[in-house]
């Protein structure tokens, strides 16, 4: 069996690449649109998976009302990271998002479920910060207002409650089976969000749009989502989060060679600050 640190970067891996594709999407397609496809086909490449699984789906009202609050917080966060990287850039999205939802996934998580992170954890947390305020540059004056960095803000606090969706729905339902119902809920929730605004656009997008859609939808949705998922549950939500650390280095990778962005020296040394951080807090 593949040890879940490896799979873990892996994900963070098509993550990463995911913003670059998630920047060339918001080009020519609303992003009420691009989410409805995205989810629909997640839910398609999640079939071969259950044939594989064979495994029968049993969902009880409890699950059901998990899954559903896992899907809608899903669809906001994909609206608000659309519209995140629609005013401002790639970068800056995978860096906000993905440094401050582990934060804030701890503070809930303390505040909230009585969660007691340890000295190595909470150290590890601090220095992850630390690098995603070196990569956000934070003694510029319009750190907030810069961007679309209030959204992201935002769009952490929406995936930061996610994952504790993803680790609580753990008690009550297989995570392959969680990760597959929560696309078709969002899909049929998304298709009434987007069919006024011209759900069949896609059709007439070019292959650059539908590499990046599927690329979102199969890799970045349904292998690294369902991987992440996974873990929340097997390693807590505080430790499968700390590894979103690392998706801004690789977000930075795939910037630079699909969208020609050069990445500053702030944001390569808060990268290798985060990726220390990483080790901190996984390390037996």
């Amino acid at each position: 069996m593949i040890p879940l640190p490896f799979l873990m970067i892996l994900a963070m891996m098509l993550w990463g690449g995911g913003w670059a594709a998630l920047k060339i999407l918001t080009e020519n397609v609303p992003w009420e649109v691009v989410t409805f496809w995205r989810f629909a086909l997640m839910s398609i490449a999640f079939l071969p998976i259950l044939w594989w699984y064979k495994k029968p789906i049993r969902i009880s009202v409890h699950s059901f009302g998990w899954v559903s609050a896992s899907a809608f917080l899903n669809a906001v966060f994909m609206g608000l990271s659309f519209w995140g990287v629609s005013v401002g850039t790639a970068g800056a999205g995978g860096v906000l998002i993905t440094t401050l939802s582990p934060i804030l996934t701890v503070l809930i998580a303390i505040l909230f479920l009585g969660m007691k992170p340890s000295t190595r954890h909470g150290i590890g947390l601090v220095i992850g910060l630390a690098g995603g305020a070196v990569m956000l540059e934070v003694w510029h004056s319009e750190l907030l207002t810069h961007g679309g960095n209030l959204i992201f803000l935002l769009s952490a606090l929406v995936w930061a409650l996610l994952t504790l969706c993803a680790q609580r729905s753990r008690l009550h339902i297989d995570p392959i089976h969680y990760s597959f119902l929560l696309g078709l809920i969002a899909t049929i929730g998304m298709f009434f969000v987007a069919y006024s605004h011209g759900i069949g656009s896609v059709v007439n997008q070019d292959i650059r749009f539908w590499s990046a859609l599927i690329y979102l939808a199969v890799l970045g949705q349904t292998v690294a989502s369902t991987i992440y998922f996974i873990a929340s549950g097997e390693m807590g939500s505080g430790r499968a989060s700390s590894y979103m650390f690392l998706v801004p280095v690789f977000a930075l990778v795939s910037s630079y060679f699909l969208l020609d962005e050069i990445p500053s020296l702030a944001l390569v040394i808060g990268g290798l600050i985060s990726m220390i951080a990483v080790y901190l807090i996984n390390r037996k």
